[in-house]
């Protein structure tokens, strides 16, 4: 089954320190952005590509588009000032997929293998994310004060792809809307919504997501790794 990818893309990475959006830095001379648009571009079932931008950014990424041809079909919305905004307008932005992934422009490592298996799940249970098992202790903390540690054998750290159906992430964002509630990822919305489950899609630790200076080095720790260097 084929599907559409929203990828809200307005954000300025404020703890990338970059001085710009983040999505334009380039790994390896290439943008970010362009790396992540590349791994759905080589999937056969996406559809198409809806990027959610900041408007004053519109020349700067349709001049992109324009130097890194793409066989998928791009789409360009206006965003919002909230990350949930964003997603939103790019789901407005769908046709006729009746599966939506929602995916972080600053994860350009996401492997063919865990989308299948997402949109797998999403087309048999209605919802499903991507995550890993913490590794790392946690533990609550109150004003520098250790109040609890968390048994961890149930968290899961949730990344992206986010997947499903069409029908369940218009219902979802809507209802969020309508009562004003702001989520930390699209899965929480849907969380929201009375009888329907979010299901786990175990994924891989090198799908990080760039968010600061030391993610970079990550990056390219894991594009030498990948390429054989």
């Amino acid at each position: 089954m084929y599907y559409e990818v929203v990828i809200p893309a307005a954000g300025q990475g404020k703890r990338m320190k970059a001085g710009r959006n983040k999505l334009f830095i380039e790994l390896k001379r290439m943008p970010v952005i362009i790396h992540t648009l590349k791994v759905f571009d080589a999937h056969s079932q996406c559809k198409r590509m809806i990027l959610a931008i900041n408007e004053e950014e519109r020349q700067d990424f349709e001049r992109l588009l324009k130097v890194h041809a793409f066989q998928t079909p791009v789409s360009l919305v206006t965003g919002g000032e909230e990350r949930q905004q964003s997603v939103y307008e790019g789901l407005k932005a769908v046709k006729d997929a009746d599966i939506v992934l929602v995916h972080d422009g600053a994860r350009p490592f996401i492997k063919h293998t865990q989308i299948d298996l997402l949109v797998k799940a999403a087309i048999e249970k209605g919802s499903a994310v991507v995550a890993v098992p913490v590794k790392d202790t946690i533990k609550r903390v109150q004003e520098g004060k250790v109040e609890q540690t968390i048994e961890r054998q149930s968290l899961w750290a949730v990344q992206t792809p986010q997947a499903f159906r069409h029908s369940i992430l218009k219902e979802a964002h809507e209802y969020a809307e309508r009562t004003g509630f702001l989520g930390t990822d699209d899965a929480s919305l849907v969380e929201q919504l009375h009888g329907e489950n979010v299901y786990i899609v175990q994924g891989d630790y090198t799908n990080i997501k760039l968010t600061t200076p030391d993610d970079l080095l990550v990056a390219k720790a894991i594009m030498d790794a990948e390429r054989g260097y």
